[in-house]
């Protein structure tokens, strides 16, 4: 094979020994690169010049021997059959005289008198300077004697002998000869002759890879033909070499045959990647520059570099994977030095640093390293690479000289970490709050934190650091500002407010301030196209905590499914972690919707989840108390329910953070109290609750009234269940609104106006079935399955079932307002109909059914065609 390309050559060389056999001396120099088969073709020169009956004397030269006197003239000596050279003295070894000199040729020539002798000295450029200065005499003194010299050596060698060379070109009887790589014809010619196959890689593919080097060449056909053994239908134009395969070891032999400078330059080729440069080579290494181009064109003639890039990426890698931690670290240090003089972006100067500190322990850094770090983390952070951010940030943490940039870098570290993983920003935050407390942050980051403790819900924590005199006052002041804010001014500020980190605070306070508003309903799309942006940032964090928004918004509406489907996708967007403040806000959502939906089992499983107390001092944690009390309620444990409502309103009063608005506890514990038969200590609850400010808020209201009706005078409580009803109307929270309606239609029944009690009761069954609110409709209407069949007075003839009834859309319409107790009137204003076209709708209706009246309308009207109301 590494004959191929190279007849021209291989003629010069068979002349060269056939005017040797003939009696005349001749000295051949034969240069390459590295792996350009220099050896290959000496060696065949040996064997036949053994076939034709010469002496062949042949040695190798080596850099650990280059120290070691005469070395290669004694590997000449003894490679030679019965010795036929004398061996060398220990005298001589040390002192290559001129007596000495002239001793051994003399006994070369008296040698080349019975038969011709073939001299072969491999890799010349490692020779020891004795043995060259025997070869420079033998040139000199033995030209009339059938003696053939062949010398192989680098083109670009760094330990060349100029002398020797020089004296060599002196001579009459001299041939220089150089080896170029192999042509993409000549790659393919060897690699038809290497696989008898059809089956190969395209030629220019091998020749791009190999860069025409017979040695780099024959390691990727044979890993080739390696690969192709192991699959039985190949594709030749998807092979590639891999990392520590034959070619890749391939380029490691090469690299090191290249000399230790060519080593150093592939080196920090490897590692500084897309900035190699000369420049940049030369810096790095702090070599000169006439040694680097020597080396980078050794490099690139042996066929592992083009230009300043690795042919292949697994020569890349390879050549990484020689390099020790050590080394390997200290070149990525100077590499980002490098980069940083050149001006290169703070990304790649920081991925040296971080490299470099890989399986080191950092050192620490200046003020350069630093801001350098830190920047690259926010162009990773416009690049939505939260991860990569984290490890920049943590390091930037390592190299900090000092506690007060330590703490700095610290409050960003958390800040990006929630993006994707709430709980270990949870975790650094409180690292900080100990920070704190040792004097190791300073004022400008007090703020930040304080905002990133809001975010978590952390409100005492939060005000301490606003205000440590008076932590409760402060407390109250960032939840006032919570629920304080009008729509319209949280509604301007998430218009013009873009989602950052920093922004991450006020945007999350803005949507909880109109879901604890009179228009929850407007906090919808706000999450929607909040959660859209999220993706786009790649945040899961910040997913999990929109979606946790938007399913307490939809929650607040009795949109009970809804918020559940969003509460899990919450949980499922974080990695899994109870004990953090995050989890408590889907966690309280998923037990309300699943014990709303009469899911009763599955609330328990969230219910039961152990609290740590210290999550307790939070608001996130005071809502999962609140869901955990009304599960209790629902599965009939008023006593457990009302333990939890009062330590609610125990840390909230002590916190000086009362507000209803946000948790009515008041009004929850009344509701455990009437199931306690505790009338009297309920209406204490619920006045209380009236009495404060939040009490002009509509659902504050609604919700109250609703349980004042039910603990006072019952003469007003059909007057007072109205209000309540019209004030959780207004307020957009279905759930309590039919709630409402089905303590308003027991009034009226139990008040003598029982026509008017059942379609109130209907209405509220209705309403909460929309809200898939499973257990009140149980509740309002114990015995009514949730999907009604239609009535049939009278049985089919020829007995059997019922036939099915089918409903117009329209008809379907009609019927429905109109078991909800709409009047025609009220109807036909809705549906924009004539009360003509609804009273003939509702004839069609009753026929159908076989009904007299709209008081025997069925409770699900989804019959039949199941069209949509």
């Amino acid at each position: 094979m590494t004959l191929v390309g190279r007849a021209s050559v291989m003629g010069s060389l068979d002349t060269a020994l056939a005017d040797c056999l003939s009696g005349e001396s001749r000295i051949v120099l034969i240069e390459g690169a590295t792996g350009s088969g220099k050896s290959a073709l000496a060696d065949t020169v040996a064997e036949r010049a053994r076939a034709a009956g010469a002496v062949v004397l042949s040695s190798v030269a080596s850099p650990a021997e280059r120290q070691v006197p005469l070395g290669v003239l004694r590997q000449l000596v003894r490679s030679g059959q019965d010795r036929v050279l004398p061996e060398l003295t220990a005298d001589r070894v040390t002192a290559p005289s001129i007596e000495a000199m002239q001793a051994f040729c003399s006994s070369l020539r008296e040698l080349s008198t019975r038969t011709p002798v073939v001299l072969c000295l491999d890799d010349v450029e490692h020779a020891d300077a004795e043995s060259l200065q025997y070869l420079q005499y033998v040139a000199r003194h033995a030209r009339s004697a059938p003696v053939l010299v062949i010398v192989t050596g680098s083109l670009h060698a760094e330990a060349q002998n100029p002398v020797f060379t020089t004296e060599l070109l002196r001579q009459p009887h001299f041939r220089r000869l150089r080896l170029e790589q192999l042509s993409p014809a000549e790659v393919a010619e060897v690699a038809a002759r290497h696989n008898r196959t059809h089956r190969r890689a395209p030629a220019t593919e091998l020749h791009r890879i190999s860069g025409g080097n017979p040695l780099l060449l024959r390691a990727l056909l044979e890993e080739q033909e390696d690969a192709w053994a192991e699959d039985s239908s190949p594709s030749p134009s998807s092979f590639a070499p891999g990392s520590g395969g034959p070619y890749a070891q391939a380029v490691v032999a090469c690299l090191h045959r290249c000399g230790p400078t060519a080593t150093a330059l592939a080196q920090a080729v490897a590692v500084l990647g897309e900035f190699s440069s000369p420049s940049n080579t030369v810096q790095l290494l702090g070599i000169g520059a006439t040694a680097a181009h020597r080396g980078l064109a050794a490099l690139e003639a042996s066929g592992i570099l083009d230009g300043l890039r690795f042919r292949h990426p697994s020569g890349h890698t390879s050549v990484l994977d020689e390099i020790a931690p050590e080394t390997r670290a200290e070149l990525h240090r100077r590499a980002a030095m490098v980069l940083r003089r050149a001006g290169s972006p703070a990304t790649s100067v920081a991925s040296h640093l971080l490299a470099a500190s890989e399986g080191t322990v950092p050192r620490a850094g200046g003020t350069a390293d630093l801001e350098v770090l830190r920047d690259a983390a926010e162009d990773l952070l416009v690049q939505n690479d939260a991860h990569r951010a984290v490890r920049l940030l943590e390091l930037a943490g390592q190299v900090s000289s000092d506690e007060q940039s330590r703490g700095a870098v610290g409050i960003r570290l958390a800040q990006v970490t929630a993006r994707f993983d709430p709980a270990a920003s949870e975790r650094q935050a409180s690292t900080l709050l100990e920070a704190l407390r040792c004097g190791a942050l300073d004022a400008e980051n007090v703020q930040p934190l304080a905002d990133l403790l809001l975010t978590q819900g952390r409100v005492i924590e939060a005000s301490t650091l606003l205000d440590g005199s008076d932590p409760a006052q402060s407390a109250a002041s960032a939840l006032d500002a919570v629920i304080d804010t009008d729509v319209a001014a949280s509604e301007r500020l998430l218009q013009s407010a873009i989602l950052t980190d920093a922004t991450l605070a006020p945007i999350t306070q803005a949507v909880q301030s109109i879901i604890a508003s009179d228009h929850p309903e407007r906090a919808v799309p706000w999450t929607r196209k909040l959660l859209a942006e999220t993706n786009r940032c790649q945040a899961p964090g910040w997913t999990a905590v929109f979606t946790t928004l938007h399913a307490e918004a939809l929650l607040r509406l009795g949109d009970l499914d809804g918020a559940h489907a969003h509460a899990v996708m919450a949980l499922q967007a974080l990695p899994d972690n109870n004990g953090s403040t995050f989890h408590c806000a889907p966690t309280a959502v998923l037990v309300r919707a699943c014990s709303g939906m009469g899911r009763y089992a599955q609330a328990s499983r969230y219910a039961g989840h152990q609290i740590p107390q210290r999550l307790l001092a939070t608001l996130p944690g005071l809502g999962f108390l609140r869901a955990r009390g009304l599960h209790h309620l629902a599965v009939n444990q008023p006593q457990a329910a009302l333990a939890d409502f009062l330590e609610i309103g125990r840390l909230m009063e002590s916190w000086g953070v009362d507000r209803p608005a946000y948790l009515p506890w008041r009004s929850d514990a009344a509701e455990a109290l009437l199931r306690l038969g505790k009338p009297r200590q309920a209406e204490q609850y619920v006045l209380q609750q009236l009495s404060l400010p939040d009490a002009r808020r509509a659902w504050v209201r609604g919700v109250s009234l609703r349980l004042r009706a039910m603990t006072g005078d019952p003469k007003q409580r059909t007057s007072t269940l109205s209000q309540a009803i019209e004030e959780l109307h207004r307020s957009g929270d279905r759930l309590e609104t039919s709630r409402a309606m089905a303590d308003l239609g027991r009034a009226l029944q139990s008040d003598g106006s029982p026509s008017k009690g059942s379609a109130m009761v209907r209405s509220a069954w209705n309403l909460a079935k929309e809200c898939q609110a499973t257990a009140l409709c149980k509740e309002i209407l114990p015995d009514v399955p949730l999907t009604a069949p239609a009535r049939n007075q009278s049985a089919p003839e020829g007995g059997g079932t019922s036939p099915e009834v089918r409903l117009s859309s329209s008809e379907q319409r009609v019927a429905t307002l109109a078991a909800q107790g709409m009047t025609n009137r009220e109807i036909s204003a809705k549906l924009y109909l004539t009360v003509s076209t609804v009273e003939q709708h509702l004839t069609r209706v009753y026929r159908k059914l076989q009904i007299s009246s709209r008081g025997d309308l069925p409770l699900d009207l989804e019959l039949g065609s199941r069209v949509s109301i």
